[in-house]
């Protein structure tokens, strides 16, 4: 926060006094960068070789997050594990940044919508 603050103090005001095309955090901002630094301290992940969690581009489902990273074993269902766990961990600490998970609704999602009672 002090950086982004002093950047915009220092690079950001306009004639009218107000801040404009300054640094800002975001909850994905933030998100993104809590993920490179929970990847970069993970027990497996492999701190020699590339490390990226970046955003694509957003469509009508969200906004989706690549994470790309290497581990420290080649026996497949090791991996798996791993990448079960890491994407258990980012799933469940997404709401804690006021982040939602988009998932398709099912044809289970619409039938119980359909019989759901009316509210009165």
């Amino acid at each position: 926060m002090e950086d982004v603050n002093n950047y915009n103090k220092e690079h950001l005001k306009n004639s009218s006094g107000l801040l404009t095309n300054g640094r800002w955090l975001t909850n994905v901002g933030t998100f993104r960068a809590y993920v490179m630094e929970y990847l970069k301290k993970h027990p497996h992940s492999r701190k020699d070789l590339t490390l990226l969690v970046r955003q694509l581009e957003p469509t009508e489902k969200g906004l989706p997050l690549q994470v790309y990273v290497f581990v420290d074993t080649t026996i497949w269902a090791e991996y798996e594990g791993i990448q079960a766990d890491i994407f258990d961990h980012l799933l469940a600490i997404a709401p804690e940044f006021g982040l939602n998970i988009f998932q398709e609704p099912s044809g289970r999602d619409f039938k119980s919508l359909s019989e759901a009672r009316p509210i009165r």
